[in-house]
């Protein structure tokens, strides 16, 4: 039999902590096991193996400190067994085409103009996705990279293109299915001077079709991100550990979440109170002999739940399931209002110069090929807002006892789509000029719109910022975006009379509103951000000062 040495992957961090191996030499595991538990200053992650086998020895220790590629353990793989890199061998082998000029060469396959291809789902970031749209129609002719399918999980809406041309010949998947990696999509007749498919190497080498690389969907769905959840006592229920986090890796929660425990309830034997499978599977079994217990997550952490009511009662209804994005973005901004304790203040800045400065710019943005609109101004306003206010540019942090201030100042604008709410992010703000952002906030609005966002666009904001336009009302409540400790609510222009001192003169007012978290900004805080932000629109000389 072959031994392999398993080594640490890409984990997204130049060093990790070894908090538990969960491996012993001897034991036989399979493919997705759990190697080690690694622990960085961004994330708790579960390390799983490439393969099954029997470990022959562990080469890391608890409290090591590794980086991606230090060896983890020595596994013994079944004779039948191809080792990674040999499979990657075959799989380049299959695919390049045979060469001219060497006749002893073994031949390689060439596709023929009547070959038939099943085209498959790609790596997609995530366990299952649901098809929200099929995109051609069997007998369609179509391009490499055009869209067959429309897919959406939990964590974005993505298109997966043709990796090459031909002839629909059969549809297999179908509108509202769940898909995975693997899943057929359709079969597709090549065309005759169809490319031959990409390797895995060179896919991870060139630009990406989907919303993420390949290599860091693979990282997100194999060491996700552990979840930290507020413990909380549930009436009843002894408290599990002392902490005040729930500490289980991500096949754990899963399993959790598909048998319905609240982990908060479960005791963890682990290192650090960390909960293991046999913790759950211990605890239910004692929960089964304890009928007086209650073992099923309450819904809302103890809220009592709203009661279904039977609207078809009251005259002819129509019920249409929400689509993934419109729940994610419900459960998120409930987590957000039950946890953060809002506080709004509401404002309403005279920006007659400012527009008047904008419509002086118009000759110069069509120049430029941009449309100019008064988020640039925003943007830009709140750019210097955040840096001469660091409180509001800050989160929390997870252990309730730090502040983390960001050098960065990157804002999420709130899109609104036909799919529901999404928040690409504007990076670097403060180093952009009026142009740049007018022609970036048009793209990213746009992909927004057809779905086409990548999931890194839609991460690291240190602000946002949700404007309702001309259908905005005199002001709003937002709902901070956890966890940032701030958001900035922008609501419809109207003009009124305002007096000057010796007249009521037709002012540009912009109504507008900051919701801010209490437990890291207070009411002078935002005062003082609320009033220069007034400051710098009414007078926007006042940016260069």
């Amino acid at each position: 039999m072959a031994t392999e040495i398993i080594q640490v992957p890409d984990i997204g961090s130049d060093e990790a902590e070894v908090i538990e191996v969960c491996v012993k030499a001897g034991d036989v595991i399979e493919a997705e096991d759990s190697i080690v538990v690694l622990e960085s200053d961004k994330a708790s992650m579960e390390v799983p193996a490439p393969k099954g086998g029997k470990v022959i020895a562990v080469l890391v220790n608890e409290e090591d400190t590794i980086a991606e590629g230090a060896n983890l353990i020595e596994l013994e793989i079944e004779g039948d067994a191809v080792p990674a890199a040999a499979e990657e061998a075959v799989l380049e082998t299959e695919v390049l085409p045979e060469p001219a000029a060497d006749v002893t060469a073994a031949p390689q396959p060439v596709v023929a103009e009547s070959a038939v291809e099943e085209i498959k789902v790609p790596d997609i970031g995530s366990d299952e996705a649901e098809v929200i749209e099929v995109c051609v129609s069997v007998g369609d002719e179509i391009a490499a990279e055009d869209s067959l399918v429309v897919l959406e999980s939990d964590k974005a809406s993505m298109e997966v293109p043709a990796p090459k041309a031909g002839v629909v010949e059969s549809i297999v998947i179908a509108e509202g299915a769940s898909a995975k990696e693997g899943d057929v999509i359709l079969t597709l007749k090549l065309s005759v001077d169809a490319p031959a498919a990409k390797t895995e190497s060179q896919a991870e080498n060139s630009e990406p079709a989907m919303p993420s690389p390949a290599a860091d969907a693979k990282q997100a769905r194999s060491m996700p991100e552990a979840v930290k959840e507020t413990l909380q006592t549930v009436e009843g229920m002894p408290e599990s550990r002392p902490t005040g986090d729930v500490y289980a890796g991500p096949a754990v929660r899963k399993m959790a979440r598909e048998v319905g425990v609240d982990l908060v309830t479960v005791p963890g034997s682990g290192p650090r109170g960390r909960i293991s499978k046999d913790d759950v599977k211990a605890f239910i079994k004692k929960a089964l002999k304890n009928k007086s217990q209650p073992v099923l997550a309450a819904a809302g952490s103890g809220i009592p739940s709203v009661p279904e009511v039977d609207f078809s009662k009251f005259g002819e209804i129509d019920i249409q399931p929400m689509s993934k994005m419109h729940k994610v973005t419900a459960q998120n901004m409930h987590r957000a209002w039950l946890n953060v304790p809002h506080v709004t203040g509401f404002d309403e800045i005279d920006i007659t110069d400012l527009e008047d400065f904008r419509a002086s710019l118009k000759a110069d943005a069509e120049k430029a090929g941009v449309k100019i609109t008064p988020l640039p101004f925003l943007l830009k306003a709140l750019a210097v807002c955040l840096k001469a206010n660091p409180i509001i540019n800050a989160s929390l942090a997870a252990d309730g006892e730090n502040i983390v201030y960001k050098q960065y100042v990157h804002i999420g604008m709130a899109v609104d789509t036909p799919a529901g709410l999404v928040v690409p992010v504007i990076r670097d703000v403060d180093k952009k000029s009026l142009f740049e952002l007018a022609a970036e906030t048009a793209e990213l609005a746009q992909k927004a719109k057809e779905r086409k966002l990548k999931p890194q666009e839609m991460q690291g904001a240190s602000f946002s910022i949700s404007s309702l336009g001309p259908m905005g009302g005199t002001g709003f409540t937002p709902i901070v975006n956890t966890p940032e400790v701030a958001i900035l609510g922008v609501s419809k222009l109207e003009v009124k009379p305002k007096w000057n001192g010796t007249e009521f003169l037709p002012r540009k007012m912009l109504p507008v509103s900051l919701s801010y978290d209490h437990r890291a900004v207070n009411g002078a805080d935002a005062g003082r951000f609320l009033l220069m932000f007034n400051q710098m629109l009414a007078d926007i000389r006042r940016m260069i000062v």
